[in-house]
């Protein structure tokens, strides 16, 4: 199975000014746990997930005064729809994340593949071939 067959291609876009409050609501009410933050006088294409608000808040700082640009990654490790799943997984184990913005030929954002885009891309087929346990 192919990334292009997991990810959601809802994306979520924020710019790098946004709080990280305004967004924390905006990732609540779309029900995702990263957003894609684009800064095209800086950085691109970044990515701000739940874990980097959690440890901005975890550090007592301000979620109406810290900006998704101050928390943003930017040195991405990006995925392409022709990608398989197994590549997908071993590069978000080795990088130590858990989403994967995905490009198109032309290097713009069409989707995010997440770890819980692939456990429910692979659970099916393990249940069918009983290594998962029911």
């Amino acid at each position: 199975m192919l990334v292009r067959d997991a990810m959601s291609t809802v994306i979520l876009t924020i710019g790098p000014a946004h709080t990280l409050r305004q967004a924390a609501r905006l990732m609540a009410a779309r029900r995702v746990g990263a957003a894609v933050v684009l800064d095209a006088d800086h950085s691109g294409l970044g990515i701000l997930t739940e874990r980097d608000i959690l440890n901005s808040l975890g550090s007592d700082q301000n979620p109406d005064h810290e900006t998704a640009g101050s928390h943003t990654t930017t040195d991405v490790v990006f995925a392409a729809p022709g990608w398989t799943l197994e590549e997908a997984a071993e590069a978000m184990t080795r990088g130590g994340f858990r989403h994967l913005i995905v490009l198109d030929d032309h290097g713009g954002p069409v989707g995010i593949v997440s770890v819980r885009d692939i456990i429910r891309c692979w659970a099916p087929a393990l249940r069918h071939e009983g290594t998962l346990a029911r």
